[in-house]
């Protein structure tokens, strides 16, 4: 089932300030530039407890993020003090309110350890955060509700510019059961027998299962865009040293058949012609079948 988003340009550029809300949902999202803070840190959402997103350039250029995630019972003053400090070198910022003004500080704690814990978990930007707080005590019914509140902002984070929440591993239950699972996704296979590797199709991209294998070294021909990736998947431990070759230690997801045949072939490559079935049929004359 499909959502409506609805976001709002504040000031009317394409560039500034931005306000977003899910219908049905009592959250609501402001984002801003850096530069464009003074035009809208009076308004009255500043005022109200929230979590709030820092994001500025890392110091790996492997990621393409660095975050830092906050919580605030006001968030205009915490953000004034951000400002301030020179530690804080940020360049954008996001925070989520409820519109209702029910959200107590033990709630806004309990989702800001869980999107830390998320964060960290993804493995697909430099989290700021050195630990995760422990999650505080909630009703259940206030987890579910918080949960509920949590699934929507990982929702509207992508839209405005955030992707630190999107994973770079299969790393929940129902995306290793839909990567596993055969009756549901064709298998792929590497087309070579140098390496053993084998990838699924799913909506979340293109699944390298956990045990291919990788050739270790990088051609000189590598774009610098896949050696940045390599050098990720390195230092998250997605991709491990074994021997002679790299394997994968978790099912890793990449946007495209050729950013996975690339990392696993160790050069550029076509992953359409990469990939090949049980048939031997590669990956793009089996999608043109699907598609006729």
């Amino acid at each position: 089932m499909g959502k409506k988003l609805t976001v709002y340009m504040i000031d009317g550029t394409e560039y500034g300030p931005r306000l977003a809300e899910i219908g049905n949902w009592v959250g609501k999202a402001i984002y801003s530039p850096r530069a464009t803070v003074n035009k809208i840190i009076n308004r009255e959402e500043f005022n109200n407890p929230g979590i709030y997103c820092l994001k500025g350039d890392p110091s790996d250029d492997a990621y393409e993020e660095r975050i830092y995630i906050g919580e605030a019972e006001n968030v205009k003053s915490r953000l004034k003090q951000h400002l301030s400090d020179p530690k804080k070198d940020f360049k954008e910022f996001i925070f989520f309110i409820s519109k209702d003004e029910l959200l107590t500080k033990t709630q806004i704690r309990y989702i800001e350890s869980r999107m830390i814990q998320e964060a960290v978990e993804a493995k697909s930007a430099e989290i700021e955060n050195n630990t995760s707080p422990s999650l505080p005590t909630l009703h259940e019914a206030d987890i579910s509700d918080m949960e509920y509140f949590l699934e929507q902002i990982k929702l509207v984070l992508p839209v405005m510019g955030f992707k630190f929440l999107i994973s770079s591993t299969a790393r929940t239950s129902k995306d290793k059961k839909e990567a596993e699972s055969e009756s549901i996704h064709q298998k792929y296979y590497i087309k070579t027998s140098t390496y053993s590797a084998q990838m699924v199709e799913t909506d979340q991209g293109y699944i390298v299962l956990k045990g291919s294998q990788a050739k270790k070294e990088l051609s000189n021909s590598t774009t610098e865009t896949y050696r940045k990736l390599r050098r990720k998947l390195l230092e998250t431990d997605i991709l491990i040293d074994d021997g002679d070759i790299l394997r994968f230690a978790e099912d890793a997801v990449f946007n495209s058949p050729s950013a996975a045949s690339n990392m696993v072939l160790g050069r550029n490559s076509n992953g359409y012609t990469e990939w090949v079935d049980e048939k031997g049929r590669d990956f793009k004359k089996v999608q043109d079948s699907l598609n006729q």
